[in-house]
């Protein structure tokens, strides 16, 4: 599939998706969640797709935030159309899609930006990264997740700090706070980024799957989340993986996983 603001390849089941407008910092716009919708449609659904990365065209930016010559024209109605619209294509589904999301940033995460990267399991990024969510600055507030995302994994008073001042931090701090699991230089971030996936995807999908499902649950407090632990832990012992992790086992040879 040909797309105008995205590109995409697929190289040993890593799909990398790479937001390509650098003369406009890879700001997001409609087409861009579009398209982004499109390819993350590939992920979910195509077998031959293990896990993705998501990155920014450029040395400068993963994604600079939304493209604010969208916002001039929209009323209430208009904002919240836009932020549901994003959610729904791109943000939550990329949250709650069973195969690894991981994002490499490589420059500014702002805004939207930044929200992109929050919705994806984990996060590593290049010593340059800038990571915040300005939107205090315009009057409004994040609006594709960052409230909630962002307190998950830094806690309330620094979300509340980072998003009250419009402040950008950079990728050592991210990096102490939490936001991300690792920096690297710029040449090294796609590089360790893909050597992490290789080790996720070597193991069992089913069991991958129940992981990002029941972390994603226990993220938000649901008081459910030990009985559904239980209750997945219970099923994987049907699955043909859990029978071959344990054989493999007490054979002492590495567990062939098909998935099933």
């Amino acid at each position: 599939m040909s797309f105008t603001t995205i590109s995409t390849s697929l190289e040993n089941g890593i799909y990398l998706i790479t937001v390509n407008r650098p003369d406009k910092m890879n700001a997001l716009n409609k087409t861009v969640i579009r398209e982004l919708g499109e390819a993350i449609d590939h992920v979910y659904t195509k077998p031959d797709i293990r896990a993705a990365i998501i990155t920014g065209s450029g040395a400068k930016a993963f994604v600079a935030g939304a493209d604010i010559s969208e916002f001039t024209s929209l009323n209430a109605a208009g904002g919240e159309a836009l932020a549901k619209l994003g959610q729904d294509l791109v943000f939550s589904r990329i949250e709650n899609c069973p195969k690894p999301f991981v994002a490499a940033v490589n420059g500014f995460a702002l805004g939207g930006g930044c929200e992109l990267a929050l919705a994806c399991h984990f996060r590593t990024a290049s010593e340059q990264a800038k990571f915040g969510q300005p939107e205090v600055n315009l009057g409004l507030i994040p609006g594709y997740g960052g409230t909630q995302r962002l307190t998950q994994l830094v806690g309330k008073g620094r979300a509340m700090e980072l998003m009250m001042t419009g402040n950008m931090i950079g990728a050592t701090e991210a990096k102490d706070m939490g936001l991300v699991n690792h920096v690297t230089t710029a040449e090294e971030l796609l590089p360790k980024t893909i050597s992490i996936i290789q080790t996720i995807i070597s193991k069992a999908p089913l069991a991958v799957a129940e992981i990002i499902k029941l972390v994603n649950i226990g993220a938000v407090g649901d008081p459910s989340g030990l009985e559904q632990e239980i209750y997945s832990f219970g099923q994987l012992f049907d699955t043909a993986d859990a029978k071959e992790g344990a054989s493999a086992f007490l054979e002492k040879r590495k567990a062939v996983f098909t998935g099933k």
